[in-house]
């Protein structure tokens, strides 16, 4: 990252000097987070298929683990988590693992490992909520999650427009552009898509991004100049808080369809 600087003490008091580029190193944490929750996730598919080839086509970790409304108004309040892990084909899940990996290292960079666990998750759960109040059908899959990542990416780069420079408005439309159309895909008819589940991660990822997600700054004195994350942590464990609770909250006292 760039950004000019007037340092020159040789020219003319009369004379404008030409900005100067100062390198400036941003945040890049490695995506260890990422990978983890991709090797588990391609590890428990390969558990779905292999319980469906071993028990007649019976699928046990979906029956133990997936979005069923009934069984959640039981009690079983963890299968408004563990859907991100399950998915229905190979299809599904190579296009929500691809979408975890370009998506993934780019938030995570920046989020840090423990920030994007918590965006993670909670876009999970809001979209397991949301689909929990809005439809009866019974799904699985990370594109709750993967919605809220999207989100959360449209804020940061609308948080930290300055350091996109002359890529800001084509890099928000690219990201717009994809909302849209996977949002449409699933109001196509003849695609069993949960999109109320993919409505309701994007909502919980984007609220959870605007409240607690990375807002940088510049800070120390030319040329010693780093990028910092003006966000506190009570903030941001205060909001995954919260958001929780609002969610949890409705799925309690309004139920299922």
């Amino acid at each position: 990252m760039t950004y000019p600087s007037n340092n020159n003490s040789n020219v003319p008091v009369n004379q404008t000097p030409p900005p100067r580029m100062v390198s400036i190193a941003l945040p890049n944490y490695k995506p260890v987070a990422t990978m983890i929750i991709l090797a588990l996730t391609v590890l428990l598919y390969l558990g779905q298929v292999l319980s469906e080839a071993t028990y007649n086509g019976t699928d046990w970790l979906f029956l133990l683990g997936g979005k069923i409304n009934p069984l959640i108004e039981q009690g079983q309040f963890w299968r408004l988590i563990t859907p991100v892990f399950l998915h229905g084909s190979i299809g599904h899940i190579l296009l929500n693992m691809y979408a975890l990996f370009i998506l993934g290292r780019v938030l995570e960079s920046v989020y840090g490992h423990s920030r994007f666990l918590l965006l993670y998750f909670l876009s999970a759960i809001t979209g397991n909520v949301f689909s929990f109040l809005m439809t009866a059908n019974a799904s699985l899959g990370a594109s709750t999650a993967i919605f809220g990542l999207i989100g959360a990416e449209a804020i940061f780069v609308i948080q930290n427009k300055r350091f996109y420079g002359n890529r800001y408005s084509s890099t928000l439309a690219n990201i717009g552009f994809i909302i849209a159309l996977n949002l449409a895909i699933g109001f196509m008819p003849g695609i069993s898509i949960d999109y109320w589940g993919h409505i309701g991660g994007l909502l919980g990822g984007t609220i959870f991004a605007f409240l607690a997600g990375p807002h940088w700054d510049v800070s120390g004195i030319y040329p010693n100049l780093q990028v910092i994350d003006k966000q506190r942590s009570p903030t941001v464990l205060l909001s995954a808080a919260v958001i929780l609770i609002v969610f949890l909250a409705a799925a309690l006292l309004m139920g299922g369809k």
